[in-house]
């Protein structure tokens, strides 16, 4: 098993890649978005505004611009938590920027026998694998660099987008039955 290392030492990657980065996102929430003024904010019943001038927003429109591709898959239940709730409402902002972000369902995931741990693939060969703990807390990273388990992630991938729906479409959906 590679070395954990902390999340720093990996952003370097959303800047240097070449043509794509994917990421899927398996949690039912994230810590650093419910420690967030914008959570709770979002749990009194206000919408999330988008953040254009937030770094990672102009990281991606600035990479859009030269070609690379931002996506993901993002793992909801059904009915979604709090958390899914909270990413489907603030990631119109990041579609904004350049990202394609994309849910499927739980169920669909587990049929699909997709990965449950959250990763970040880059260029279909740096293959980042995050460790997240019982709080939901990333904990740290490891880079994989064995091949098959690179394959792996881009069979999970090419599996997983052709069924994953537009985040605005189900977002949608659910904020009519909320």
């Amino acid at each position: 098993m590679p070395p954990r290392i902390p999340f720093e030492e990996i952003t370097h990657l959303f800047s240097e890649f070449e043509r794509t980065a994917w990421r899927l996102e398996t949690r039912r929430g994230y810590a650093s978005d419910r420690q967030g003024a914008r959570f709770q904010a979002f749990m009194c019943g206000i919408e999330p505004r988008p953040e254009p001038d937030h770094p990672w927003n102009v990281n991606v429109r600035q990479r859009a611009a030269e070609g690379a591709r931002f996506s993901r898959v993002r793992i909801i239940d059904e009915p979604p938590t709090d958390g899914q709730r909270f990413l489907m409402a603030t990631a119109a902002g990041n579609v904004v920027a350049g990202e394609d972000i994309r849910v499927l369902t739980r169920a669909e995931a587990n049929r699909l026998e997709l990965p449950e741990h959250d990763l970040w693939l880059f260029d279909s060969r740096i293959l980042v694998r995050m460790h997240i703990d019982d709080t939901d807390t990333t904990i740290g990273v490891e880079l994989v660099d064995d091949a098959a388990e690179v394959l792996a992630a881009c069979r999970a991938r090419d599996a997983a987008w052709p069924l994953a729906r537009p985040t605005a479409e189900v977002w949608t959906q659910v904020r009519s039955s909320v």
